[in-house]
């Protein structure tokens, strides 16, 4: 693949994670925003609704990524804005993989100790939990701003406004990224990645062992764990692959900027993680797919001749008053 062929495949790719992730996302976020603000909310939606605004961070990102796509992935928007969009961009994903793992940590002890569990729940908890992964991810990335004005300066002067963004380093900066990078995976992907895996497995089998929960929560289950391991090993593993590729190499891999891309669809992806571990979402989905039809219909019979159309989405679906009751943490 040449190069210009891959940096429109980049364009296509940000711009589809774009067009189907804010929607989605801003959806979710509604829908969590709701059910926060009820009285006694659990520690899970706290760390969902922590998750979305970390994937609407990188969503808002991703036009400064599709322009520089679209300019063979050239930066043109000087080094400051390089610095702080690469800042943001790579903390909001490694903010995610620490919320994953939460998440499937509150899930399991919710299955594994449900009386325990559900007696010393705190939404306070959950909030600890996406304070801790929101510094963690923000704390390591904030090298990125470090390293791109280390002294000497890279080949990237000052004033320069064409060049390419984090990827363009001189002997002691590349030292240090490639170092920093291994750190990263290490510390933000495998070891996450390494509790998710093992808080799922635990989750899938006991919820499978329980007849009582019933076919269409055991299948929710599983869908959520495998929407999780997704993530995990199609979004976040080939980029931090390339950490330790790089790390070993001495050298930046050539391929690195699609396996970002990979990464960067995570944030279409967690939609379907929100839909299985939250009714408060399926219940905004369908409300959203049923105005959506209501508003096709009217528009249909007015061009028919004026029939009546559905008054559409009130803006409160009907179980917004209670708590969910998926799986036994809701």
């Amino acid at each position: 693949m040449d190069q210009r062929t891959g940096d429109y495949l980049l364009l296509a790719l940000y711009a589809m994670t774009f067009v189907i992730g804010l929607p989605a996302n801003l959806l979710a976020l509604r829908a969590f925003i709701r059910r926060v603000r009820q009285p006694h909310p659990a520690p899970i939606h706290v760390l969902l609704l922590s998750l979305t605004l970390a994937d609407l961070l990188l969503l808002l990102l991703l036009p400064f990524k599709i322009v520089e796509a679209a300019n063979n992935s050239r930066w043109l928007l000087g080094k400051a804005t390089c610095a702080l969009t690469v800042f943001g961009f790579y903390s909001s994903i490694y903010c995610s993989t620490w919320l994953l793992a939460a998440i499937s940590i509150e899930r399991y002890l919710g299955v594994a100790f449900p009386v325990q569990y559900k007696i010393s729940r705190r939404p306070i908890y959950g909030l600890a939990a996406a304070l801790v992964a929101w510094i963690l991810s923000f704390g390591h990335c904030s090298v990125v701003i470090v390293v791109e004005y280390l002294e000497p300066k890279n080949k990237t002067s000052e004033n320069q406004t064409d060049f390419e963004c984090y990827n363009d380093f001189n002997d002691r900066q590349l030292h240090v990224v490639l170092s920093f990078r291994l750190e990263l995976c290490l510390v933000l992907f495998c070891l996450p990645m390494a509790v998710t895996i093992f808080c799922y497995w635990r989750f899938v089998y006991l919820m499978l062992g329980q007849p009582q929960v019933g076919a269409k929560r055991q299948r929710r289950a599983v869908g959520l764990a495998v929407v999780t391991l997704l993530n995990f090993l199609l979004c976040f593993a080939p980029y931090n692959v390339s950490h330790v590729i790089g790390f070993y190499e001495g050298k930046i891999p050539s391929w690195r900027k699609y396996a970002v891309l990979f990464s960067a669809l995570n944030a279409a992806l967690d939609p379907l993680l929100f839909y299985f571990s939250s009714s408060a979402v399926r219940r905004a989905f369908g409300d959203g797919l049923k105005a959506l039809r209501n508003q096709g219909s009217s528009l249909l019979g007015r061009c028919g001749g004026g029939a009546e159309g559905d008054t559409g989405d009130t803006g409160l679906s009907q179980g917004d008053g209670v708590a969910s009751s998926d799986f036994t943490t809701e």
